[in-house]
């Protein structure tokens, strides 16, 4: 068993009375939520695919002692899985998506303010004053532990950032029992010799190859840099996690400052019957809403999709069904929210019936300062969606209203369809 490398440091804090981060971060999520459903498979290795059973997006730390990784492609893998008997399982997003529900059920009896940051994370606020920190992060832990059987750790010091590497150490180490705080300068300076630049939050996969390309290996390493150097390096979002690293925090709950919802629906002329011409039309609400996203830099955790039959036909009883899904990381790629409003769309809708109104909204909306990697992010593929949306927005934009580039299932979109 390993042993907690800063636990016995007992100084005085960084800053007293300042306000700390808690960040609760289930544990190999995937797999925990399978093994709620699935007990045979605990102590088992075991690994969760992507949509397509592509590649693995998650797995138990008895799979991760194998050598298996996230991201590999499952036929690579294929030997080594038979030869370990390691369970393999395809992705259920929708039962994730539940049980997330529970767990931030039960963090926001404690912290009614409670971030959800993504589908296996969110941060509480706390006054510095709250006694034993540690202790109290051991207490959420078995609480959410009981309450919904997903194991977490949880990690506590002055900035988000710090909040990160310390719910890595509890998740490490077990010497913590569950709990990391960093509240004090040398459990801080410790923390970062022991964090490869690579594991610190806003550091992606590029920038680290560039980092280590300068010799900058550790967080520590980055932090002694000064700071025009960093911003040469990294630009403002590097210097923001260079003060963050230092102490200063500097990413606050962006949520207030933006929509906390959009919505884009509409009442249409004449009832639709098919549900091929629904689809063009929540197509055409996603394309609304992803832009407006982007506008604002912003991105989307929660998708809800919603249709309802004409209230005042008689004859027939009303129909007005509504789904929602928390996407596997926050996201304003037109493609990536069509695809699940597709298939929301799919879930709620019958035969038979004429719909006159249909709409979406998408709920925890996160300003891009304060975006994290998620557990299918791949930072390269993340930025040739960025770039391929700027390129479409700046082209819809030349035009003056009219679209020149938009997702094929659109169609004519609400062109036959607006009162």
């Amino acid at each position: 068993m390993y042993e907690s490398p800063i636990i016995e440091v007992k100084l005085t804090p960084l800053i007293l009375g300042i306000v700390l981060y808690l960040l609760i971060d289930c544990n190999n999520f995937f797999v925990s939520c399978e093994r709620l459903r699935h007990r045979e498979l605990l102590h088992r290795p075991v690994v969760v695919l992507s949509n397509n059973d592509g590649c693995i997006v998650a797995m138990s730390n008895e799979a991760k002692a194998l050598g298996l990784r996230r991201g590999a492609p499952l036929f690579q893998m294929r030997d080594l899985i038979r030869e370990q008997n390691v369970a393999v399982l395809s992705g259920d997003h929708e039962f994730y998506s539940a049980c997330s529900r529970k767990v931030m059920h039960v963090l926001r009896r404690i912290d009614p303010e409670l971030e959800v940051y993504s589908v296996d994370e969110a941060f509480l606020h706390l006054p510095a004053e709250i006694g034993d920190l540690a202790e109290f992060g051991r207490y959420i832990a078995r609480h959410v532990m009981e309450k919904t059987g997903i194991p977490v750790s949880v990690g506590i010091a002055p900035t988000k950032t710090l909040c990160k590497i310390a719910a890595g150490f509890a998740k490490k180490y077990p010497g913590y029992r569950g709990a990391c705080v960093i509240d004090n300068e040398l459990r801080r300076q410790k923390a970062l010799e022991l964090t490869r630049i690579e594991d610190v939050w806003g550091v992606g996969r590029r920038l680290s190859r560039s980092f280590r390309f300068q010799g900058i290996n550790t967080a520590a390493d980055f932090v002694r840099l000064e700071r025009s150097r960093v911003v040469k390096l990294s630009g403002v979002t590097g210097e923001r996690t260079w003060h963050e690293l230092r102490g200063m925090s500097c990413i606050e709950n962006h949520r207030e400052a933006t929509n906390k919802s959009i919505m884009s629906s509409r009442t249409l002329e004449r009832e639709v019957y098919t549900l091929q011409e629904l689809r063009e039309i929540i197509c055409a609400f996603i394309d609304t809403i992803s832009r407006k996203l982007r506008e604002q830099q912003t991105y989307a955790l929660d998708l809800e999709v919603f249709i309802a039959t004409n209230r005042f036909r008689t004859g027939q009883l009303p129909y007005t069904p509504s789904a929602s899904q928390t996407l596997p990381e926050a996201t304003n790629y037109t493609p990536a929210l069509a695809e699940t409003a597709d298939l929301l769309l799919k879930k709620i809708f019958r035969p038979g019936y004429g719909y006159k109104r249909a709409g979406v909204c998408v709920h925890n909306i996160l300003h891009k300062s304060a975006l994290q990697p998620g557990l299918f992010d791949d930072p390269e593929q993340r930025n040739k969606r960025e770039r391929l949306m700027q390129v479409a927005d700046k082209l819809n934009r030349t035009l003056r209203g009219h679209t020149a580039l938009s997702i094929a299932a659109k169609g004519d979109g609400l062109k036959q369809h607006l009162k």
